[in-house]
């Protein structure tokens, strides 16, 4: 399975998620993770990734942030990218950013920043839905000024449970990697 991804960060918070998801898997041998400069550098090469990849059979992912969109024009702008490349694709969006995948898991994120747990607990009362959270990036750097991105990605990847989570996009995330998988004939659950 070959996931696209919008951002370096998503790479690093996949390649140690991944696994824990679907046990099994290995990078590089189960799944692979191409990281994009960003959401045009991603949408630009979509179609031609799409139309080059050699491996017969291969199925895509397409990880990139709403980042305030509407949803289902932008999955469907995504999805037209596609057309015409005769390969099975996945888009989830992550709503709004991936730091709102942390912001919905709090009990992690205090794991990870036990120094800060008191103002995690409060700042995570606030955003009772995450995914709502205009820029949960600024929201955490605010209240962990240690955070970053690709450090807590790798860090959060390890803890964030699969199952219990207030993200509704991280939720059709693992429920559509899962799927995508066991249909793929690849290991599940």
């Amino acid at each position: 399975m070959i996931f696209l991804l919008e951002e370096p960060s998503m790479k690093a918070f996949l390649v140690e998620f991944l696994p824990r998801l679907i046990p099994g898997w290995c990078h590089e041998e189960h799944f692979l993770l191409v990281p994009h400069e960003g959401k045009s550098d991603l949408e630009k090469s979509i179609a031609r990734k799409l139309s080059a990849w050699r491996e017969p059979g291969a199925r895509f992912v397409i990880v990139r942030d709403n980042d305030g969109a509407n949803c289902a024009a932008l999955k469907a702008r995504l999805l037209g990218l596609c057309q015409g490349a005769s390969r099975h694709v996945l888009v989830r969006l992550v709503c709004q950013e991936l730091e709102a995948w942390y912001l919905a898991q709090p009990d992690a994120l205090a794991g990870t920043y036990p120094s800060r747990a008191k103002a995690i607990k409060r700042m995570a009362r606030r955003h009772n839905d995450p995914d709502a959270c205009a820029k949960p990036s600024r929201e955490l750097a605010r209240v962990i000024p240690e955070f970053q991105k690709q450090d807590a990605a790798r860090r959060l990847a390890r803890l964030l449970a699969v199952d219990d989570t207030r993200s509704a996009s991280f939720r059709v995330f693992v429920s559509g990697v899962q799927q995508l998988a066991a249909s793929a004939g690849g290991m599940a659950p």
